[in-house]
């Protein structure tokens, strides 16, 4: 099972839109999936149309974590009712561990080292799902962290503009020194540029600084800025299956990245 983290300390760079194509790309390739909804705000959550029952979301079962605990709350996200599949096909498995403000409580910058073993522990022996992916607020907290130490991978969203290239570095430089203790050490990590729009200088100008800072950590291929993505979420629909041709680039990128983290 691979867990891949989807990360960010700067806010509306699109991360949970990159969580959600991901989880597109997988669903349209048949990959048992887990989405886990870290963020308070629950943006995820309600894309996938899947919604937190009373105590049945991931917050609560952090608060106490016991061992394979997410199977409890876990939903099928609205998208697996779509027509990915032929009818004669076993039905694909995206599941939802659903967010909701439970989660806020530790969503805090103070924590102890026990507190990074929670998702981790109500993750173990869960052996449903081939990949994992983890939605993480756009902060350094207890959330984030304790995200980082269940994962495999993390994956930095960046838009090409001033403000996200230091939010990059600031995420980088906050997962090199989460890095520093070998029981968390991440083994993995990369950066995914969003919503880059062709022959604007300022963009080109900010990717050439992305791959000066980080090198092969940039991730291939770029997510284009495609407004069509708003209307996919809106729908709460998979965007391998919209239509158009903004959605097709999408989708294909999309895929391709997700080739890459499976490797």
């Amino acid at each position: 099972m691979q867990i891949v983290s989807i990360s960010s300390l700067k806010g509306g760079v699109g991360k949970s839109s990159v969580t959600l194509g991901l989880a597109s790309a997988a669903l349209d390739a048949g990959i048992p999936t887990l989405v886990v909804d870290l963020d308070p705000h629950a943006d995820a959550s309600t894309a996938l149309g899947a919604h937190a029952q009373p105590s049945r979301d991931i917050g609560s079962i952090l608060r106490k974590p016991k061992k394979g605990a997410v199977s409890n709350i876990t939903v099928a996200a609205s998208w697996t009712a779509h027509p990915i599949t032929p009818a004669s096909s076993p039905r694909p498995v995206l599941d939802v561990a659903p967010g909701s403000a439970a989660s806020s409580p530790l969503d805090r910058s103070g924590f102890k080292a026990k507190d990074l073993k929670r998702l981790d522990t109500v993750l173990h022996g869960v052996d449903t799902y081939e990949l994992v992916l983890i939605d993480c607020p756009p902060s350094l907290t207890a959330l984030t962290r304790m995200a980082w130490a269940a994962s495999h991978k993390v994956l930095s969203v960046a838009e090409p503009s001033l403000f996200s290239v230091a939010g990059t570095k600031r995420t980088m430089t906050a997962l090199a020194q989460f890095d520093s203790s070998k029981l968390w050490a991440v083994p993995a990590a990369g950066v995914v540029v969003n919503r880059a729009r062709e022959n604007f200088s300022e963009h080109s100008h900010r990717i050439s600084e992305l791959h000066e800072l980080f090198g092969k950590l940039v991730v291939q291929p770029i997510l284009p800025d495609a407004p069509v993505m708003q209307q996919v979420q809106g729908a709460a629909w998979p965007v391998h299956r919209w239509p158009g041709e903004q959605a097709a680039v999408l989708a294909e990128r999309f895929s391709s990245i997700l080739t890459g983290l499976l490797k």
